[in-house]
């Protein structure tokens, strides 16, 4: 084998067998070169190929082997199983709720105790007497219904286990379903930790946000991380300082976990001294910290 800086100057095809796909593949992820060459005549050359033709044949080989073994790899890992794992679980329980309303709908006209909602579902699926003569489909609906409700309640089983395994500051700061929705908002981790905090702040709200730059909607404040205690928690005046105070800190807390993967305890207690500040303002009818800010929160 020839070291790498002949193989930066010959070519990622040598010393390489021309049916070494797997070989090229590896070569080409790992391999690099400070200047473009002539590169299909190097490959006839040393004879990995016979014509440049048969050259870009090889390439093409290559490559894909290589894009194909990447995207294996990259679905394969923690963070992905997880996005998949949330997106199941919300797909589960919205169709188990609109279920649950066409149940109730069809029930109410035939059944005198008819509810509404998965728990009444769950009821009629569980009834110890037999149906009504023509009320079977009924019962039949209501075990899916009550099934998928039980699956989106194992997901999520799952996620509260698998979340802090893969984003431990994140799972602490946001709690493991939010964190999870956050990583499936921004398309994984490592996306997720390259994102300024003004972009995690309003993940979730796009739609309003491109609404805002139409010119027909304000700004929004916060997105998904609106369901986090600290915001909800806010006088809504001051909910927008509690969003960039949360984004913040989630912002930082994906990138230690993605960079580093080290556990950062002192963030949940900044964050919360931070709250505790903004919420106070409420509280005294102030409007700004003594410095004059209004309590922004900065992931630099």
């Amino acid at each position: 084998m020839t070291d790498e800086a002949d193989t930066a100057t010959a070519g990622w095809f040598s010393d390489l067998d021309p049916g070494d796909i797997e070989g090229a593949s590896s070569a080409i992820l790992e391999g690099t070169a400070e200047q473009s060459n002539d590169w299909p005549q190097l490959a006839v050359e040393i004879g990995y190929a016979d014509t440049a033709d048969e050259y870009y044949d090889q390439l093409h080989a290559a490559t894909t082997a290589a894009t194909r073994a990447e995207v294996t790899e990259r679905e394969a890992a923690d963070d992905r199983q997880l996005v998949h794992a949330i997106r199941a679980m919300d797909d589960c329980t919205r169709t188990a709720n609109e279920l649950a309303e066409r149940l109730a709908e069809w029930a109410g006209t035939v059944d005198q105790d008819a509810g509404t909602g998965i728990d009444y579902a769950r009821e009629l699926a569980t009834r110890e007497r037999d149906p009504e003569p023509g009320q079977e489909p009924l019962v039949s609906l209501a075990e899916r219904v009550a099934a998928l409700a039980d699956e989106a309640d194992d997901l999520r089983e799952y996620v509260e286990q698998q979340a802090p395994t893969v984003a431990p500051n994140l799972s602490a700061l946001a709690g493991p379903v939010l964190g999870a929705r956050l990583i499936s908002l921004a398309g994984g981790l490592e996306a997720l930790a390259k994102k300024p905090s003004g972009t995690v702040q309003i993940l979730g709200a796009e739609d309003a946000l491109f609404a805002h730059l139409r010119g027909h909607a304000p700004s929004p404040k916060h997105g998904i991380i609106y369901t986090h205690d600290a915001i909800r928690g806010t006088h809504p005046d001051e909910r927008g300082s509690a969003a960039r105070a949360v984004a913040g800190k989630l912002a930082i807390a994906a990138r230690v976990d993605h960079y580093s993967g080290d556990v950062k305890p002192e963030l949940e207690a900044e964050l919360a001294e931070r709250i505790e500040t903004i919420q106070a303002r409420s509280e005294d009818g102030s409007g700004t910290d003594a410095d004059g800010s209004d309590g922004g929160e900065s992931d630099e």
